[in-house]
């Protein structure tokens, strides 16, 4: 067996807990295993003065890492789940997804508490168009402030940047244990979740057998089968185009069921619907959800968007 393991990780405090989480889980599984750890810079990390939506989105996170992986400078990365792009570059392979910390998004305001508390033209930051999307539908009024950086730079941005509220996955909150930060955590009536939000992801090299094996203890069944679905679903509409879609998977009484919406960038428009199969047929079920919801609505939605970026690169 593998006597020395390398981790890739980014260095902020998020991506270095989710790196010394699965580093611990390996060392107690494999007493003697050697387990270290390699900071990198990744392009989302450099860039911080720009919306994700202009500058790729997905990938920003994982590609530096990716790369380390493909040359063997490292043996596995730890992404956040819904950093990741829906295909990964050839020779890589998600080796294992580990059990969904709370999908939810959680609101932080400590002077108004919750988004109903909110006055009339409140500043909320948020990075996400999914997020920026759902909450222009609840509060139409409300001011929309992008917001980038690591989770405790944008939690300094509260005050820094006289915010009323911020919206932040709660996953990420209760990693570092700053749950007691959390005012409220939105319902997903609200704010349906990012795909695989809440859940990490383990990458490996997909002819590294001995690694693929070493790391399959970590993956859980339920939560793959869930994001398998929201994975399928998201890649069947994504096409190139950064899109406000909130989507989420969860078994009940051995039944998937899945729930997905996509919105128009100031939320005024919305399909929303939902998909109920067996485990197994995940990924078809994904594709079936996106194709029905394209028809419903979504293919006008999805135009729209696709000609407001491409309006903007002129």
């Amino acid at each position: 067996m593998r006597q020395k393991i390398v981790i890739g990780t980014r260095s902020s405090k998020l991506a270095l807990w989710q790196a010394n989480y699965i580093a611990s889980c390996l060392a107690e599984r494999y007493p003697g295993l050697e387990v270290t750890l390699k900071h990198m810079v990744t392009k989302g990390d450099k860039i911080l003065d720009v919306p994700l939506a202009k500058i790729g989105g997905k990938g920003l996170f994982t590609q530096e890492l990716e790369s380390a992986m493909l040359n063997g400078e490292i043996d596995l990365a730890v992404h956040s789940l819904k950093d990741m792009p829906t295909e990964l570059p050839t020779g890589l392979t998600l080796a294992a997804i580990t059990e969904r910390e709370t999908p939810w998004d959680a609101l932080v305001s400590p002077e108004y508490k919750t988004l109903a508390c909110l006055p009339v033209g409140a500043k909320v930051g948020t990075s996400s168009l999914r997020r920026k999307a759902q909450l222009l539908k609840a509060r139409p009024d409300l001011k929309i402030s992008d917001l980038r950086g690591n989770l405790d730079t944008r939690l300094k941005k509260l005050e820094t940047e006289q915010l009323d509220a911020i919206v932040l996955a709660a996953a990420g909150l209760k990693r570092l244990g700053w749950e007691q930060l959390i005012t409220e955590i939105l319902p997903k009536e609200i704010s349906l979740p990012a795909v695989g939000q809440g859940a990490l992801a383990i990458e490996a090299r997909a002819n590294d057998q001995e690694i693929l094996q070493m790391l399959a203890f970590l993956n859980d069944e339920d939560t793959s089968y869930a994001v398998i679905a929201e994975r399928s679903f998201l890649n069947e509409l994504e096409g190139g185009c950064q899109v406000p879609m909130g989507v989420y998977g969860c078994i009940e009484n051995n039944e998937l069921y899945l729930e997905a919406a996509i919105l128009s960038l100031d939320g005024q428009r919305v399909i929303r619907d939902t998909l109920c199969s067996s485990p197994a047929g995940a990924e078809d079920m994904g594709r079936r959800l996106a194709q029905r919801m394209y028809v419903q609505g979504g293919k006008e939605i999805l135009a729209e968007l696709l000609d407001g970026e491409q309006e903007e690169k002129k």
